[in-house]
């Protein structure tokens, strides 16, 4: 029988992957809400159409929520790296820096991996 990982592992991870979680779920419902400050940054600054602010939400609040199901958390990180790189892209294309957004995206990956063993074998290659 494998050894279980230690609750301090464990901890560690659902504190890194709980930042995200919190993070993007605010800035969800900032876009749902259309927040004034957010809605002109990314109508005017960014240059999104007004119409596709609260689908971006939606879409960002979904994915988090499933990221911190945990019978749904591969899946919800496969879908946030896919968004989270879109906010990069969009921070390079605006000419600001893209480390948040970068930062979040490996924030989630490494909570994942601190509370999945499996995970952790496949990325240390571990058979």
């Amino acid at each position: 029988m494998p050894a279980s990982p230690s609750p301090a592992l464990v901890w560690s991870g659902r504190i890194a992957s709980a930042l995200p979680v919190i993070a993007l779920i605010g800035s969800g419902g900032a876009k749902i809400a259309q927040v004034p400050q957010v809605y002109e940054m990314l109508t005017t600054h960014f240059g999104y159409s007004p119409s596709v602010v609260v689908p971006l939400g939606i879409i960002e609040a979904t994915c988090a929520l499933l990221y911190a199901i945990p019978q749904t958390t591969f899946f919800g990180a496969v879908l946030l790296t896919g968004y989270l790189g879109g906010a990069v892209a969009t921070h390079v294309h605006a000419g600001e820096s893209p480390v948040a957004p970068f930062t979040l995206g490996v924030l989630l990956w490494v909570g994942l991996a601190l509370r999945n063993e499996r995970l952790r074998d496949v990325i240390l290659n571990r058979t």
